[in-house]
């Protein structure tokens, strides 16, 4: 019963859309499409370390650079082992139980 309210739904929609021409004024194109740069000069954006600004990545004005550098690390490197791992110690608990 619900499956033919759907459909009976569906069909009154799109007999709507085709009375109305609402499918017959859209212009159709296919392809990609992409939004256009947006530009930031001129608007007040032009400090030296604005947020996206050719100095973002500056490491040498990175504050407390060297923990942050070392932690970044090592959470990257432990992150590397652990998941390996966890991986086979689940894979050999799986294959164990079966």
């Amino acid at each position: 019963m619900a499956t033919a309210t759907a459909l009976n739904r569906g069909l009154r929609s799109g007999i709507r859309l085709l009375a109305t021409g609402a499918e017959a004024s859209k212009t159709a194109s296919r392809g990609f499409h992409a939004t256009s740069v947006k530009r930031m000069g001129g608007h007040g954006h032009d400090e030296p370390y604005y947020l996206h600004a050719k100095h973002m990545y500056n490491l040498h004005r990175m504050k407390h650079q060297k923990p942050k550098v070392y932690l970044s690390v090592l959470g990257a490197v432990g992150i590397g082992i652990a998941v390996p791992l966890y991986a086979v110690v689940f894979q050999q608990k799986k294959t164990a139980s079966a």
